[in-house]
């Protein structure tokens, strides 16, 4: 299972298709526990951060799931289409970038622009500019989601806070490395921009150079964390389960595709120029 040595990608990103490999062929099939990561790494003959890097991957692929307190499990829905992180990276080989995020957290963008940036880093792509604008919720205000199951106040501001601090990690890592292509002279014009609004999404989206779309409405679940380290019940939205619709400017206004990605621009537009703030 050692890794090929004249493959040119890094390592992680071949343990990540040897997996999906598995997955995908049903060597792994849905609900098998995958190894451990001590275990894949001795399998691979790789470090343990490599491993970690490798099933990211896969879980912003949403081909792999976490439970908590057993490890990682091959996920139920394998069979759809996993095509995000793809259109995304091919974004990246266009002369200006531009990605529109309305969601929750950015972590899943987060993890899948790790690729193209390292890419830009290694001199593979060389955009001119990179504009990504990522809409929010302001967790600071008493939104529907995420809450307490009992609806008790306080642990719903408490569940928001951890959702809160979440998203300024993601957020901040995609700054950071943006800022970073820039002080390095990397891509001559490259700016993140964050605006916040009161309101609960129901569903993300990414806009991809104003071309295509993917959409995925947030599936409720009601899972247990901890808060104030007490274990709390919450009803939180999550990211990873979504299943994402893609759509794309075919060259005929009056398909549903085109007309969906153009009045989902729309929307993103009359959000980001009417009630969102920018983040303080």
């Amino acid at each position: 299972m050692s890794l090929d040595l004249d493959d040119p990608r890094p390592p992680y990103q071949q343990v990540a298709a040897k997996l999906r490999a598995a997955i995908l062929t049903g060597k792994l099939a849905p609900g098998e526990r995958l190894p451990t990561q001590v275990e894949l790494s001795k399998t691979y003959g790789v470090a343990r951060m490599t491993i970690q890097q490798a099933l990211r991957i896969l879980r912003d692929d949403g081909l792999i799931a976490t439970r908590q307190g057993s490890g990682m499990f091959v996920r139920q829905r394998t069979t759809r289409p996993i095509a995000l992180r793809p259109h995304i990276e091919q974004g990246f080989k266009s002369p200006q970038v531009r990605i529109d995020f309305s969601g929750y957290t950015a972590e899943t963008l987060n993890g899948i622009l790790t690729e193209p940036l390292d890419q830009i880093r290694n001199g593979s792509l060389s955009p001119e500019s990179i504009r990504l604008r990522l809409l929010l919720p302001d967790l600071g205000a008493s939104l529907a989601l995420p809450i307490a199951v009992d609806r008790d106040a306080t642990q719903s501001q408490l569940a928001r806070e951890r959702m809160a601090a979440i998203s300024d990690r993601h957020v901040g890592l995609i700054q950071a490395a943006v800022e970073e292509l820039v002080g390095l002279d990397l891509v001559p014009d490259a700016k993140v921009a964050v605006r916040l609004y009161e309101s609960a999404p129901l569903f993300k989206v990414y806009i991809i150079n104003d071309a295509e779309t993917f959409f995925g409405y947030y599936p409720v679940m009601r899972h247990d964390v901890t808060l104030d380290r007490k274990s709390v019940a919450i009803y939180d939205p999550m990211g990873k389960d979504a299943v994402m619709f893609h759509y794309s400017d075919d060259g005929d206004p009056d398909s549903t595709s085109t007309q969906f990605l153009t009045q989902t621009r729309n929307w993103f537009n009359s959000i980001w120029d009417s009630i969102a703030q920018p983040l303080p």
